[in-house]
């Protein structure tokens, strides 16, 4: 069946340029936290009452929004090298921990309470795309790795228990050993430009990496063979996967659509218009409810999947 569109959320007007960028969701609320670039702040969306609940402010040039288990709320600030945390309650405090040039992709290792904060870097300043490595308890960060170009979007994968990282320009996923954080294990080629969006299916091992090229790769997580390749229809952003239902979701800005993908085997389920410049979305994976964000119109689209 296809995505039902079952209404809008308005959201705050934009104070400047910028749109919307990662979001996340808190899923025994329905919380979404979703970065609102354009505000320096994260609005927070109840999906029950499909109402915003409010925005965190202070947050410049906030690129991204991770929720980990139980109540912890991650953003990456690019316009200050720090990541914020705070819990997903009412009128949270924000604690701000240092990282590299430009934060961006973020991810979680429950396991050790670390939080992987992927940068951006900056043209102008020479070794500044680099991975770093915060110990959250302790609010702070306690490792950095050089790699070798502008990163994505990054995932924490249990089973291998690694950090998997998009790397645009050499176009690359590379897997950080996440208990030896200072430690490369594996650099894939990938032979598309720009990997982008990332996501993973731990149980069948498989990474589903979009590329700038306009191409969705399905890739082997512990060896890095590309398994699969399909066109998609322009330069994507955030992908998220559905394990109940075994499909992923492709946000691509322009022209602006979802693009819902099966993924056993991998093979294009349908195409789900939304708006100019919508290149993110939300998955709450309790509810299987999809949010593409507009920044033309400030509003979430809600959609919900079935199988």
């Amino acid at each position: 069946m296809p995505l039902q569109h079952v209404g809008f959320i308005d959201l705050p007007p934009h104070d400047k340029d910028g749109g919307f960028d990662h979001a996340a969701v808190h899923e025994p609320t329905g919380r979404i936290y979703v970065a609102h670039t354009a505000n320096d702040a994260v609005d927070v969306i109840d999906i029950e009452t499909r109402k915003l609940v409010g925005s965190i402010g202070g947050l410049p040039a906030v690129a991204g929004a991770l929720v980990a288990e139980p109540d912890l709320v991650f953003t990456s600030n690019r316009g200050e090298n720090t990541v914020g945390v705070f819990r997903a309650v009412d009128a949270p405090r924000v604690e701000k921990i240092p990282v590299g040039v430009r934060p961006n992709g973020l991810a979680h290792d429950g396991r050790r309470g670390r939080l992987l904060a992927a940068h951006v870097g900056d043209p102008a300043i020479s070794g500044s795309c680099t991975l770093s490595v915060v110990d959250v308890e302790a609010r702070k960060r306690v490792a950095d790795i050089a790699v070798a170009g502008r990163t994505r979007w990054t995932v924490y994968d249990p089973v291998a228990d690694v950090f998997h990282v998009n790397i645009a320009n050499p176009p690359q996923i590379i897997a950080v050993t996440a208990g030896d954080p200072a430690r490369i294990r594996r650099v894939t080629t990938i032979p598309h430009a720009g990997p982008h969006g990332l996501d993973i299916d731990v149980d069948r091992r498989r990474l589903f990496c979009a590329c700038d090229a306009g191409v969705l790769l399905e890739v082997e997580a512990d060896r890095g063979e590309v398994l699969a390749t399909e066109r998609i229809a322009g330069v994507p952003d955030v992908v998220f996967f559905n394990k109940a239902l075994r499909r992923l979701y492709v946000a691509i800005g322009e022209p602006g659509v979802i693009e819902v993908f099966d993924t056993a085997p991998l093979r294009r389920h349908e195409t789900v218009v939304t708006e100019a410049g919508a290149h993110t979305l939300s998955f709450d994976a309790r509810r299987n409810i999809v949010c593409a964000f507009l920044p033309g119109s400030h509003r979430a689209a809600v959609y919900r999947d079935h199988v």
